[in-house]
């Protein structure tokens, strides 16, 4: 059996920077340090800073007074950080620039006069957070029909917000309905580099394996898009948290495996699966290289750790 790695694969930028924000407090801060949602949305990720004295809580009210508190990478609407405030909390932001953009997109079209159509999963942390930079002039659109459905106050100042871990042909489809029913409507792409860059590079890998693995939580949106991208290519695909999920039945007859793995997966699983696997030799089919860095809050930045490091 020959294994397939496709690149890029796991982490992102966004998630370096979110998970060496935590480490970062809990050096500096000390334990407990509350997280606001799962960091990253990826159970071994989460379990592994639980262990150092991350408490991670649904619910600000779940902080006590005057304790630190990071929100997620997935970002948090006005809202929380009017709470937050309120309570006298310290806060980290470790949401993903990438989406601190989108947010500032929604505030600056709403300032403008514009209606906000959100394309995304209804109930996604980050949706939320979006959803929540203009609530009162915003709309979530999730689906081909509901595309066809909504409705605008003017349809000549219309703008179209994504979140940043849908798949790419899926959204456009969504595009292309809102494209057709608002002619002027303002589109703006906000799908982040790492979940195309992925995307494409599961399609590539879907072309030359029999089976493609992709390593991530059951709960990560790219993840789960990572496997339908390349089920959309003709081959089986599963979406597995580790080694422990691996079905024999799914290899039988296999001469090839791709294994891929969502932004939020660190290497150490891929290794695992692989370990598992043991295959008779592994390559990699790189389509695209990346080197997105992002700068740490400045709270946590010391001269000479100005930039999250990369780390497995």
């Amino acid at each position: 059996m020959e294994v397939v790695l496709s690149a890029p694969r796991g982490f992102c930028a966004g998630v370096v920077r979110a998970i060496e924000i935590v480490d970062l407090c809990l050096e500096r801060f000390g334990s407990p340090i509350y997280v606001r949602h799962e960091i990253v949305h990826n159970h071994y990720v989460v379990e592994s800073l639980r262990r150092k004295g991350a408490v991670f809580v649904e619910e600000l009210g779940e902080v006590p007074d005057n304790s630190t508190v990071v929100f997620s990478a997935h970002g948090v609407p006005p809202s929380v950080w009017e709470e937050a405030e309120a309570r006298g909390l310290h806060v980290i932001d470790a949401t993903c620039p990438l989406v601190t953009k989108v947010h500032v997109e929604s505030i600056k079209f709403s300032k403008d006069g514009y209606t906000i159509i959100v394309v995304g999963h209804e109930g996604h942390p980050e949706v939320m957070g979006t959803m929540g930079q203009s609530p009162n002039v915003s709309q979530l659109v999730g689906t081909t029909e509901e595309a066809e459905l909504v409705q605008v106050p003017d349809p000549d100042r219309v703008v179209a917000l994504t979140q940043t871990t849908l798949s790419v042909e899926d959204t456009q489809v969504v595009m292309n309905v809102l494209k057709r029913r608002f002619p002027n409507i303002t589109s703006r792409n906000d799908i982040c580099y790492a979940t195309t860059n992925r995307q494409a590079a599961a399609k590539e890998l879907a072309q030359v394996v029999d089976v493609v693995l992709v390593i991530g939580a059951d709960n990560s949106s790219n993840c789960n898009r990572l496997r339908e991208v390349a089920e959309a290519m003709g081959v089986p695909a599963y979406l597995i948290d580790g080694p422990d999920n691996l079905d024999p039945s799914w290899l039988d007859g296999i001469q090839r495996v791709g294994i891929t793995s969502g932004a939020s997966t660190p290497e150490t699983l891929l290794e695992a699966v692989i370990d598992r696997l043991a295959p008779d030799s592994v390559t990699t089919l790189e389509v695209t290289r990346e080197s997105v860095v992002f700068v740490l809050p400045k709270e946590l930045q010391t001269q000479g750790e100005k930039w999250a490091r990369t780390r497995e």
